[in-house]
């Protein structure tokens, strides 16, 4: 399962993953300013954007290999929701290969359950899978809304993902449903203990998807890893506040810029 990568800049490297049913292009507004510092790697996860898709390899581990067959021998891994969960799960399978974690408004479990209450109802992503199986189109519309719900940049943000999902091939169907049967049973909270990279969570304080209290059971979980809620940030912080992300990311990669 080849992916689709697109590389600029130069310096260490960075590995860009987006999220579910997103592409490569919703990296743009920050992209520019680390390509300064950084040589960066877009990666298009598995049936989204360019990338090919195999439906015998709908696994997440199926999933990681693919990136990290993508990816440069060892770089920093930025992931955004789903792609933070990838990006997760590669430091844990191959830890000589990720120098670095930063987790954009990702979770280790993204459905409640025991003990985990700051999360997504389990019926929010069975709802949406039925959907996706009569109008995918229709259903990622409305994943595009919960996304910005609450932000206070709500309507450009929309506006953006928008424009960024038509620049790129539309996502393969059964890779928004494999993908999205991920998020509903992927559980990497038992690994977190075993991460020796030092991480960055990035929560958004108004998101709806991956709600900030979070932040304290990861806490809990990785007392070492930094944790920042970004103010006035939905699910989409490097579109809505691409400034804020920025600084966020120079000061934990020991950037220069702000």
């Amino acid at each position: 399962m080849k992916l689709h990568t697109e590389t600029t800049g130069s310096g260490p490297d960075l590995v860009l993953l987006h999220g579910w049913g997103m592409n490569a292009a919703v990296w743009s507004p920050v992209v520019d300013a680390l390509s300064r510092d950084y040589r960066i790697t877009l990666v298009e996860l598995p049936g989204h954007g360019a990338s090919a898709y195999d439906p015998h390899c709908a696994g997440l581990d199926d999933w990681v290999d693919a990136c990290l067959a993508a990816a440069p021998a060892r770089a920093v891994w930025i992931g955004w929701s789903l792609g933070g969960q990838l990006a997760l799960r590669a430091a844990l399978r191959a830890p000589r290969r990720v120098s670095a974690l930063v987790l954009v408004t990702a979770s280790p479990r993204f459905v409640m359950g025991e003990g985990w209450p700051h999360a997504m109802a389990p019926a929010t992503l069975t709802q949406f899978a039925r959907a996706l199986r009569r109008d995918h189109h229709q259903t990622l519309e409305r994943f595009l809304s919960l996304q910005v719900q609450g932000d206070e940049a709500a309507r450009e943000t929309l506006r953006l993902l928008r424009q960024d999902i038509a620049q790129r091939p539309e996502a393969d169907p059964l890779a928004l449903e494999h993908g999205l049967e991920l998020l509903r049973t992927v559980d990497l909270r038992p690994g977190l203990g075993d991460l020796r990279c030092p991480t960055l969570w990035l929560l958004g304080e108004r998101d709806t998807l991956v709600p900030a209290d979070v932040g304290d059971a990861l806490e809990r979980l990785m007392p070492a890893a930094e944790i920042l809620i970004l103010q006035g940030c939905a699910h989409a912080p490097f579109l809505s506040h691409p400034r804020q992300c920025l600084r966020a990311l120079n000061h934990f990669l020991g950037s220069d810029h702000a």
